[in-house]
């Protein structure tokens, strides 16, 4: 996340309207203080889930649904 005073914005508005078109997000403030948040509407583009990317990462243990000692009496 970007802050930008607004003065410096008015002449880098185009700029900051690219920045946050490619997901940054912006702060202008006005003495220091926030005064407006600059973000794109468009949804991220999400990476398309890849079957089976975790394979040799991730398993389930053959006891994974076994009682566990501590809860048995």
């Amino acid at each position: 996340m970007s802050s930008i005073e607004i003065t410096q914005a008015i002449s880098q508005i185009s700029e900051l309207f690219h920045l946050a078109l490619n997901g940054e997000e912006i702060i202008i403030t006005e003495n220091q203080q926030p005064l407006l948040k600059l973000i794109s509407l468009q949804p991220k583009s999400k990476r398309p889930s890849l079957f089976g990317s975790d394979k040799g990462i991730i398993f389930a243990a053959d006891d994974f649904d076994a009682p566990l000692q501590e809860f048995e009496d």
